[in-house]
């Protein structure tokens, strides 16, 4: 397991992570970029990195936001760039402690652990690292071997892989699988920690309780569905989450607000206590 981890989850000393969506519109490279907007996205996300850090959030997700993705774990090499110059602003313009994660929708792993080690960010999400999902744009099939080489060919052993298990991006494919048993596959695999969410709260719940009993290593981060409302029921049980809209001014896709943020931490804070 990483090293990074515990330090950066830090499930085991009843710390919640708090990692915030940093979602980027379309990018270079993808189909529906809109040419002379790539320096107002960098800085945007910036801008929103820094009310993170400051509103007391652990951390960011770097995340693509397209109308339309590959189904592979590849990326337009444009796109793979200029994510990478937009995670290594982020990075430079916040502290070592705070944690920034990459992910390249839908499902480009290896070009995020690429992204992420040279840009100096801690993690990557993995919406399919393992089984088989079915995506508006197609089937997405994990290959965790693939990836795990990769990691260790780049010698990123030290960027955490955080696996979707059961969330908005990922559900078993036969759905013949617990949550917790999609959550072992993907420990065994090497996910350093895994994310879930539901709609239902008590769902989301009973979801973090089958990986508690299946997977009991692997910290478990919320992947959404959390709100100022609910963060200190759902965290109670989780290790942490993966926090959007609720911080975004304006709604999903927005720039992040310090003052949620604060608000935000505020309440898990009343948790980790």
């Amino acid at each position: 397991m990483s090293e990074l981890v515990p330090a950066g989850f830090a499930a085991r000393a009843g710390h919640k992570a708090v990692l915030g969506m940093i979602h980027l519109p379309p990018l270079p490279g993808s189909p529906y970029h809109r040419g002379g907007t790539f320096a107002g996205i960098t800085e945007t996300a910036v801008r929103s990195a820094r009310a993170l850090e400051n509103g007391g959030a652990d951390g960011c997700l770097v995340q693509t936001a397209d109308r339309v993705y590959g189904t592979e774990d590849e990326a337009d090499p444009a796109r793979v760039a200029a994510m990478a110059l937009v995670v290594a602003e982020v990075v430079r313009a916040t502290g070592p402690d705070f944690r920034t994660g990459v992910q390249i929708m839908r499902n480009a792993i290896s070009a995020s652990l690429a992204v992420a080690s040279v840009a100096g960010a801690s993690f990557v999400r993995a919406a399919t690292l393992v089984g088989a999902t079915l995506s508006p744009q197609g089937l997405v099939q994990g290959d965790p071997l693939r990836v795990m080489t990769y990691r260790r060919a780049i010698e990123a052993g030290d960027v955490a892989v955080v696996a979707d298990v059961d969330s908005m991006h990922f559900s078993w494919l036969t759905g013949d699988k617990t949550t917790g048993q999609v959550a072992k596959h993907a420990v065994d695999a090497g996910a350093d920690a895994v994310t879930l969410a539901h709609r239902d709260e008590d769902t989301a719940l009973a979801m973090i309780a089958s990986v508690r009993e299946t997977a009991p290593s692997a910290p478990v981060l919320l992947a959404g569905h959390t709100n100022h409302r609910n963060a200190a029921r759902l965290l109670g049980a989780a290790d942490g989450a993966f926090v959007g809209t609720c911080l975004e001014r304006d709604g999903w896709g927005g720039e992040i607000d310090e003052r949620l943020v604060h608000d935000y931490v505020r309440e898990v804070r009343a948790v980790r206590q």
